[in-house]
């Protein structure tokens, strides 16, 4: 008589029959979602599997794919393979930049040995030998300045030529950069023989 409402509704819930939800249910009613593929719901799987659960096991493991990457970049670097080159190297515009200058003698990769040289000559203290120091300073500059308005020149028309339609924003000061390093310093490795059509 002085009982509580929620008191006599447990009470009228525990006396009720319990029913099967899954019996009422068709047996060939749609559940709603299609049915994945094997092959997704493995990697679903693995995806849930191999997510880190601490902040340390995170770290370790950004460390050591960005160490697999840095792996990949340096034998595409040696092989000049294409798919894994930094964005800086990427593309067919820069392909026939690099091969241009590996193709031919440049001066300007010269340029350092000459300035040592240059420079063990200024410091002598003959004049003669400073004087001449300097003539071939200015004689050498005159000459790379020479040759990269040369390259430049050549590179952008054969890539007007070959590739009108990429974009060639940064190609030519690229080959005048790799022009400045020793043949053998440069990276990604030279693919074309001196001489050889680029």
């Amino acid at each position: 008589m002085f009982r509580s409402r929620a008191k006599e509704e447990k009470a009228r819930a525990d006396k009720a029959p319990v029913t099967d939800s899954t019996q009422t249910r068709h047996p060939q009613a749609p559940k709603g979602r299609p049915t994945p593929k094997r092959s997704e719901a493995q990697s679903q799987r693995r995806s849930v599997a191999n997510t880190p659960t601490t902040r340390k096991e995170a770290a370790k493991r950004q460390r050591d794919e960005r160490r697999g990457q840095m792996e990949r970049q340096r034998q595409a670097l040696a092989s000049g393979d294409e798919r894994y080159l930094p964005a800086r190297d990427k593309g067919p515009v820069r392909r026939l930049a690099r091969d241009f200058v590996d193709s031919r003698f440049c001066i300007a990769e010269f340029f350092l040995p000459l300035a040592v040289i240059i420079l063990v000559l200024s410091m002598v203290r003959i004049p003669r030998l400073q004087n001449i120091a300097l003539l071939l300073w200015l004689f050498v500059i005159v000459l790379i300045v020479v040759d990269s308005i040369g390259i430049a020149i050549r590179l952008r028309k054969q890539i007007g030529i070959r590739y009108p339609d990429e974009p060639r924003r940064g190609a030519v000061a690229y080959a005048l950069m790799r022009s400045l390093q020793l043949r053998r310093l440069r990276l990604p490795k030279p693919q074309v023989k001196r001489g050889e059509r680029p």
